[in-house]
């Protein structure tokens, strides 16, 4: 069966006390309330180290927001997979909206980034979504489905197994809106749908599949409800143990 996940991604919040104090209150919190979930929090590569050690990894999973694309070498100021992975991190986000947005990471670079993540036992978020533009011209479904194939359908079956996607209709994240539970079962469905026809529905049904969109404790239990939808990529409700808790109580 897979999994259900709640993933909170820090984003570039929090000095790295901040950071630590708050791990620490999360870690407290759930060791007291034994979550139903898998919980896993995305923190910047300078919290990694610290976090990954006052955490238990059976209650929190520790992701980096992002890695290189390069083994190594002169990177100046790029982190590897190899690099995260020594931290303790298990995870990793790619594919972020805002990193595609930002930072003009492509298709191609973001299957090169999954490939290192995989070679160094990282265990990949993968992020997928269409912008305001896209849905409107009614293309979010080509839009999804190019950036799965592009970057992930290269994989092996056993390989894909290890990928968690996050779906982020990017209209919806740091907006206010957020697509309805309908709007968000019909990608979710869409998405296995996709990864059933390229490896098949037992492997599609073990894949989870979460939500990024402004999540939040008020609406989580309805999202999660969906059949297709695994749990959440949380941005901003993260940054705040109680309303993360919130989300994580949906399950």
């Amino acid at each position: 069966m897979r999994q259900n996940i709640v993933a909170g991604n820090w984003k570039m919040n929090k000095t790295l006390r901040e950071g630590v104090e708050l791990a620490k209150e999360l870690q407290n919190a759930l060791q007291a309330e034994k979550p139903n979930c898998r919980v896993i929090i995305g923190t910047p590569f300078i919290h990694l180290s610290e976090v990954c050690k006052i955490v238990d990894p059976e209650l929190i999973g520790v992701s980096a927001q992002n890695c290189a694309h390069h083994e190594s070498g002169a990177y100046t100021g790029e982190v590897s997979a190899e690099m995260v992975k020594s931290t303790g991190a298990g995870y990793v986000i790619l594919g972020h909206s805002e990193r595609r947005a930002y930072y003009h990471e492509d298709n191609a670079m973001l299957k090169t980034k999954t490939d290192l993540a995989l070679k160094n036992g990282l265990t990949p978020i993968f992020c997928i979504g269409e912008v305001l533009e896209e849905r409107e011209a009614n293309k979010h479904f080509e839009i999804v489905k190019s950036q799965i194939e592009e970057s992930l359908f290269h994989l092996s079956a056993d390989d894909f197994k290890k990928i968690v996607i996050a779906y982020e209709p990017v209209w919806a994240i740091g907006t206010g809106k957020t697509a309805t539970p309908e709007q968000a079962q019909e990608m979710h469905a869409f998405i296995r749908k996709t990864l059933a026809g390229k490896y098949g529905q037992e492997v599609a049904n073990e894949i989870s599949i979460l939500y990024g969109g402004s999540c939040k404790p008020s609406n989580a239990r309805e999202l999660f409800a969906n059949p297709d939808v695994d749990g959440g990529l949380i941005g901003g409700a993260s940054l705040k143990a109680d309303d993360f808790r919130g989300i994580i109580a949906a399950f």
